[in-house]
């Protein structure tokens, strides 16, 4: 059997983070802080991973993206990345929230939280009987709940496992993002210009 290369890759935050996967061997993870950027850095980064790994885009089996909650461009930027190039290299993106990516490989029943904006984090349970959505907050206010757990690995890597484990789901949708909020954006104040014949 062909030894599987998972990719995984998350923008939906102040950073720009990727790893590369064979089997369950992970072979190369990066994660820069970055503010603003994230477009024009992902694409450079995936193929510094790649190369620093010895693998070239044709040997990926799945990709891996993180689809929010999150920033609102930065989300887009993954998910744009992810079915983009996963049509054109013939194989399944799969989405991944980041909340369940934080949480991946850890005990059930359990709360994690990411990093938000404004002193905020993004936070959701898990564990049998628990049908948490992801909701933003502070810390201070959480409802009472599971234990709050940190994650066992980087979520780069995370979402690179759990692209892994479901490429071969039947049925499996299109990466989409997960939003909170509505976009922060405001609408143009001037007018479109008229379409001419």
């Amino acid at each position: 059997m062909a030894e599987t290369f998972s990719l995984g890759f998350d923008t939906s935050a102040a950073h720009c983070a990727a790893a590369l996967l064979q089997g369950d061997k992970l072979l190369a993870h990066r994660h820069e802080e970055m503010a603003r950027g994230q477009a024009e850095r992902l694409f450079p980064l995936l193929e510094e991973v790649l190369t620093g790994a010895g693998v070239v885009w044709s040997q990926l089996s799945v990709l891996g993206c993180g689809i929010g909650p999150g920033n609102f461009t930065g989300i887009r930027i993954s998910v744009a990345a992810a079915r983009g190039l996963a049509l054109s290299l013939g194989i399944p993106a799969v989405g991944v929230g980041v909340t369940e990516a934080a949480a991946h490989g850890l005990p059930r029943p359990c709360r994690v939280a990411v990093p938000a904006r404004n002193g905020e984090v993004i936070w959701q349970d898990f564990g049998p009987g628990l049908t948490s959505m992801p909701e933003q907050g502070t810390l201070h206010d959480l409802p009472a709940g599971p234990p709050l757990l940190s994650p066992v690995m980087p979520l780069a890597e995370a979402i690179a496992r759990i692209a892994a484990e479901r490429r071969d789901h039947p049925d499996l949708p299109r990466p989409a993002p997960i939003y909170l909020r509505p976009a922060d954006a405001a609408p143009a104040r001037d007018h479109a210009p008229p379409i001419l014949p």
